[in-house]
């Protein structure tokens, strides 16, 4: 099944009539909802029902990480942040595990039991607290925990049925810069990548089934930034790490995508270096002018993109009586100094 290659979000909780216009466009393959798209699980089911009413090839998903960084809150399971699930698994990896595991299936089911494909997740950053923006989103600032645990929460996510999309290739966190706020530039060598921060990628290159890069420029490795750059997404994730999944651009209207030009620009540079999708979001006008663009060129569609359609159906009431997870609740509420 062929998917538009343009990812666009929507203005408001219900879906109007010429947002379903848009949906139908054939360049336009997927929608991500903010929290300003949701104000209960009931309505936000409604709102995924309405986008597939508009379009059976439309891609929908959120950022629901956990902590911080979660846009379904309203009836849905509070997940802690990821780092306090890496924290727990260093005081006790076989406990730790399970429950990273059982997060993950939890965190995915919730979200297709509501008419979802994915969340954007695990984020595979090395961070504690360097990063401005990532922080205690990462499971750890070791690479070997970043990859052992978010190996067992994508473990849980596919167990749902959701495919995983780890973010931020090849990692944000050595730097405090924002990229929603400002174009980064991150010094370090390719050696110094290479035993850090890409580890987790190149360790679950096989695993992850999509794939999202960084809005950051590593002037001593190549002089584009990641999301822009043919060198990164197509000699290293494609031909070096053998990574065959999806590749998603990180939101075109951040500031750190800035240093590609205007809106076609950046449009026309990720599609030439490699991404499968490209995500312009909070920008209405911005959105229009690359779906003229890709109107423009005939942009052709993606087969790929469908291997992140939910691959199985959740029913909420079902997995509310489910007991994974009312188990992994029930944990999840006795996590205290974080200690199981």
């Amino acid at each position: 099944m062929t998917y538009g290659r343009l990812m666009l979000d929507l203005a408001g909780t219900e879906l109007t009539a010429s947002e379903h216009e848009l949906l139908q466009n054939p360049q336009v393959g997927g929608v991500i909802l903010f929290a300003r798209n949701i104000t209960s699980r009931e309505q936000v089911s409604s709102l995924t029902a309405q986008v597939r009413a508009a379009s059976d090839t439309v891609l929908i998903a959120v950022d629901q990480e956990g902590g911080r960084v979660a846009r379904l809150r309203e009836g849905f399971t509070a997940l802690p942040p990821m780092q306090v699930l890496g924290d727990l698994v260093a005081q006790d990896s076989d406990a730790g595990l399970s429950l990273v595991k059982n997060v993950g299936w939890l965190m995915a089911s919730e979200v297709l039991a509501c008419g979802f494909d994915i969340s954007f997740a695990p984020v595979l950053d090395v961070d504690r607290q360097t990063s401005s923006i990532i922080g205690d989103r990462a499971f750890s600032d070791q690479p070997d925990a970043v990859t052992e645990v978010a190996r067992a929460f994508i473990a849980g996510m596919h167990e749902a049925g959701m495919a995983a999309t780890g973010k931020h290739f090849p990692g944000h966190g050595g730097i405090v810069a924002d990229s929603h706020l400002e174009a980064p530039v991150d010094h370090r060598s390719w050696q110094q990548l290479l035993d850090h921060d890409l580890k987790p990628f190149i360790e679950l290159s096989q695993t992850l089934d999509g794939v999202m890069p960084a809005h950051i420029t590593f002037p001593e490795v190549d002089p584009d930034s990641v999301g822009f750059s043919p060198f990164w997404l197509k000699q290293i994730l494609r031909k070096q790490l053998g990574f065959e999944g999806v590749i998603f651009s990180d939101d075109l209207t951040m500031k750190g995508a800035d240093v590609a030009g205007g809106f076609v620009d950046k449009a026309k540079l990720a599609l030439d270096a490699g991404c499968d999708m490209i995500l312009v979001c909070n920008c209405p006008e911005g959105a229009l002018e690359v779906l003229r663009y890709m109107e423009s060129q005939d942009v052709k569609g993606s087969d790929r993109i469908a291997s992140m359609a939910a691959q199985m159906s959740v029913d909420w009431h079902q997995l509310v009586e489910n007991p994974r997870r009312i188990k992994t609740i029930k944990l999840l509420e006795t996590l205290s100094d974080g200690k199981l």
